[in-house]
């Protein structure tokens, strides 16, 4: 019942975040082509680096979750067919597990990062947006992606299964 209501609650977030991720990508597109069409008249918009560079830092963290929760990440399987279904299972929650530890340490480092940015007024070159906004957003998204790693690796290990979690594969 509790895993079930963490799931969901868990899940609409990582949806959350993959609209999110959505909006900034779309805002972000707008921005480069307003400056690409600004330095076409020779009126460039002015902080379009500035604007694309944080707006990315959005983009690319608020859909690590979604790509993690629909088994997206790079999977190197070399050996898994000399182990058996259950050594496999277990490298998978212990891939998870590293991932959820990897993240939240993104999200650590860049919640420590964002008190120095917040101390010291840190903002971008061009137009001075302020850094910490950024930072604070890009800590949350690395947390929620842990999180959703962690639910996975515990979900992995609580689901019977006679066979390995399903992972796209791509055939070349």
């Amino acid at each position: 019942m509790i895993r079930t209501v963490l799931t969901r609650a868990v899940d609409r977030l990582i949806d959350l975040s993959a609209a999110l991720g959505g909006v900034a990508l779309v805002f972000v597109t707008l921005v480069i082509l307003v400056d690409v069409v600004g330095r076409f008249f020779g009126t460039p918009l002015t902080g379009a680096q500035d604007i694309s560079q944080m707006t990315l830092v959005i983009i690319v963290f608020a859909g690590m979750a979604l790509c993690d929760r629909l088994g997206g990440h790079v999977a190197v399987d070399i050996f898994a067919n000399a182990f058996s279904n259950r050594q496999n299972r277990w490298l998978d929650v212990f891939a998870q597990l590293t991932g959820a530890v990897i993240f939240a340490g993104i999200a650590w480092t860049v919640w420590e990062s964002a008190k120095l940015s917040q101390m010291l007024h840190l903002s971008t070159n061009i137009i001075g947006l302020p850094k910490v906004y950024f930072q604070w957003t890009l800590a949350a998204f690395a947390a929620l992606t842990s999180l959703g790693m962690l639910l996975r690796a515990i979900q992995t290990v609580l689901t019977p299964t006679t066979g390995r979690i399903d992972h796209q594969e791509e055939v070349l």
